[in-house]
């Protein structure tokens, strides 16, 4: 399995500049590497033993592939796959096709890395590769954003550099187990550079309007597996080191909350969606020994929500209402909301009540309070007037769309299997009545009302200055641990 790793990493940077030479099988050649990763990661599942290579001693590159790096690579894969074939009949041109490649192995490379400058490269790469994906349209909007993108990811990388620094000053190695030995403010450098680059907390604010105003595919790639990239790190942190572990929940209980609190109130279809990440990032967080499984489930559930928002006449939730849309569109939000809502036979449900049994004490009231306002929020995509495809407003769905809807969703089908154990009574009543009450909620007060929620915090020069207070409580929090 060593050398096998290794080419795997290697292959899509291979297929990305392949592509460029043979243009003509760019869709073919880019599918390939996904479903190349699928069987990987099917592999080390089988395998169930971890493998750990160690490539050039204490200055070179450690990885550790194990079942839980497993699901986090096999949602890169899914959602990868499902998004090539979604642009399948599109005029994307190789040049798209290649970088999405190039981002699907820099995220991989980053899922497997266990050291802190071979991280730091993969997600240099990464970043590069997804402003390039942001900026594909070549206008004025997307050529900024991505821009913005770019530079705050620049900037908390930084930070991250300089904690990575002292590790290697404290411990002589880069490797994650010596944070053991590092000064605390190595702690907090190291978090702040990764929890803007996951999209957390007050760090996150930069996530709503880049995945919002990404096209479609390209939101689907930022949400499903992107921003993991910077979680899978600290959920580590949080299992190889005790002491940082209540840290990492707290920040995964503010994030659920944070999210869904903007969320509830959001009237755009898109940025619901887009602040529903950070929410959801949360829950990953919240219960680092199962955040695999939520990973999982939850990329799959958002690139299918954001690849069929992307289908909709409108994205303001208003309109949408007085608007009638196809109902197999219809069907397919309707499904992916109940498994991000925690409807039983999807995999969002096995994922919410592993994750809820797996809370300490304090976490159970922030949980659940988001879970509910996740119900609430999801109620609006529920809710849509629908009709036969031949007189709806929907625009016309072609086969690969519907290819990657039924890849992502028989996704959510099958992996509900991996956790059956959750179908006990207790647990499909609990999530039921949460649905149900989110629902009436939604009907008695949140359809009616018109809170203008402020952007102000999402300015360039406010996620500055956003970066350094939580830099301020990262060192608070990691010296009085």
């Amino acid at each position: 399995m060593n050398m096998l790793t290794i080419a795997w990493i290697a292959l899509p940077f291979f297929i990305g500049f392949v592509i460029y030479l043979i243009p003509q099988l760019d869709r073919l050649l880019a599918l390939s590497v996904a479903l190349a990763s699928v069987g990987y990661a099917l592999l080390v599942f089988r395998q169930g033993q971890p493998i750990e290579l160690e490539l050039l001693d204490n200055f070179g590159v450690t990885l550790l592939v194990d079942p839980l790096t497993a699901y986090f690579i096999l949602t890169n894969a899914l959602v990868t796959a499902a998004v090539i074939c979604a642009c399948w009949q599109s005029p994307k041109t190789p040049f798209f096709y290649a970088q999405t490649i190039i981002l699907h192995g820099s995220v991989n490379a980053a899922f497997a890395c266990i050291d802190f400058i071979s991280l730091y490269v993969a997600l240099e790469v990464l970043s590069i590769a997804a402003f390039l994906l942001i900026a594909y349209p070549r206008s004025d909007r997307s050529i900024w954003v991505g821009l913005r993108y770019l530079f705050v990811s620049n900037v908390a990388m930084l930070f991250y550099l300089v904690g990575a620094v002292l590790v290697y000053q404290a411990s002589h190695t880069f490797g994650f187990i010596g944070l053991r030995e590092a000064p605390p403010e190595a702690y907090a450098l190291i978090f702040l550079g990764l929890l803007v680059k996951g999209g957390i907390f007050i760090s996150g604010l930069w996530l709503p309007l880049t995945h919002s105003e990404s096209e479609a595919p390209v939101s689907a790639m930022m949400s499903g597996f992107v921003v993991k990239a910077g979680v899978l790190p600290l959920v580590r942190g949080a299992l190889v080191i005790g002491e940082i572990d209540p840290i990492i929940r707290a920040f995964g209980v503010g994030t659920a909350l944070l999210g869904v609190g903007y969320a509830v109130f959001e009237k755009d279809a898109k940025r619901m969606l887009a602040f529903h990440t950070v929410s959801q990032l949360g829950f990953i967080l919240a219960a680092p020994e199962v955040g695999g499984f939520y990973a999982l489930s939850h990329g799959l559930v958002k690139a299918a929500l954001f690849l069929s928002v992307g289908q909709l006449p409108t994205r303001n939730l208003k309109e949408l209402q007085q608007i009638a849309i196809a109902t197999p569109l219809w069907i397919a939000l309707v499904v992916a909301s109940f498994s991000i809502s925690g409807f039983p036979m999807l995999a969002g449900f096995g994922a919410k009540v592993l994750t809820m049994a797996n809370l300490v004490p304090w976490q159970v009231i922030g949980m659940n309070i988001a879970a509910f306002g996740t119900a609430i929020s999801f109620a609006k995509l529920i809710f849509i007037p629908h009709q036969s495809a031949a007189t709806a407003a929907s625009k016309p769905l072609n086969r690969g769309f519907w290819v990657a809807i039924a890849m992502l969703i028989g996704g959510l089908l099958v992996t509900n299997l991996f956790y059956i154990e959750a179908y006990t009574w207790a647990n499909v009543i609990k999530p039921l009545a949460t649905i149900a009450l989110g629902w009436l909620a939604y009907f008695l007060i949140f359809k009616r009302l018109t809170v203008k929620i402020p952007r102000m915090f999402e300015r360039l020069d406010h996620l500055m200055g956003m970066m350094s207070l939580m830099l301020v409580f990262l060192f608070w929090a990691v010296f009085a641990t």
